[in-house]
């Protein structure tokens, strides 16, 4: 274990036992894919000596990639600790704004001095944007954050939305079979050789765990993400073609 790993697993059982002695929620800030899969390891190797605490990941939206680690007394607790906020980012003048990326959105809450840890995913629909935070953050983002390269925005708090959904296109091809590193190839327009590499390089997600098996087989719903590349959903198998490949869609996150 590595001494980065040391102190979030002493973080997890730290706040776990708070939330056991003084029967208050608790979570992290939000966490990488790597430190998720890092936590459902710990967590199911140490329940012998973890308080008997409800345990959850939770990024607001039930796609999210980046998620808090949440502690309760138990699980009566889950509808009323809401640590996350919404806040919902709009142009200012509609003509004359820019078509602003994610990195752009980031970029410009970096430059307030915010860590990267209690910023959630980023959600973009057309010139809106959707940000998932930690919720004592949302006033200093919503007071300070006014430009996002040269466009001006307005920022509000997304009131009673439970789920933004984001833009997919479909993607459809053919594979001998459902196995990771073929279906990477696909979403990627990418060879087998050179995308398993990543799976190798620890870079490959399968539902926010750490897959290290190029012939892992996807099943219907799976969410794959990579490091660096983007994530999709494993729809589904469709069909065989005529020379028994598998004729496979999946849905790839824009």
């Amino acid at each position: 274990m590595t001494k980065e790993e040391q102190i979030l697993r002493n973080r997890f059982l730290e706040l776990a036992n708070l939330a056991y002695r003084r029967g208050i929620p608790t979570s992290t800030d939000f966490l990488t894919l790597y430190e998720q899969d890092f936590f459902c390891q710990q967590w199911e190797q140490q329940k012998k000596e973890l308080p008997p605490v409800y345990s959850m990941l939770s990024g607001g939206n039930s796609i999210s990639e980046r998620k808090l680690a949440i502690f309760l007394p138990d699980q009566s607790y889950q509808d009323q600790y809401h640590p996350i906020a919404i806040l919902k980012m709009v142009p200012v003048n509609e003509k004359f704004f820019e078509d602003l990326s994610h990195r752009d959105y980031l970029g410009a809450l970096m430059n307030l001095g915010i860590e990267r840890s209690v910023l959630g995913d980023i959600i973009l629909d057309g010139h809106t944007a959707y940000l998932y935070c930690k919720e004592n953050m949302k006033d200093y983002i919503s007071d300070n954050l006014f430009m996002v390269k040269h466009s001006h925005i307005h920022i509000s708090t997304a009131e009673n939305v439970t789920e933004i959904t984001p833009k997919f296109e479909e993607i459809r091809g053919s594979v001998a079979t459902p196995r990771l590193d073929s279906v990477l190839a696909l979403a990627f327009h990418g060879s087998r050789s050179s995308l398993s590499g990543l799976i190798e390089g620890k870079k490959v997600f399968v539902n926010s765990r750490l897959t290290e098996s190029n012939s892992y087989l996807l099943k219907d719903g799976d969410i794959v993400s990579v490091r660096g590349y983007g994530k999709f959903i494993y729809n589904e198998t469709v069909g065989t073609t005529k020379k028994g490949r598998a004729y496979i869609s999946l849905n790839k996150y824009t």
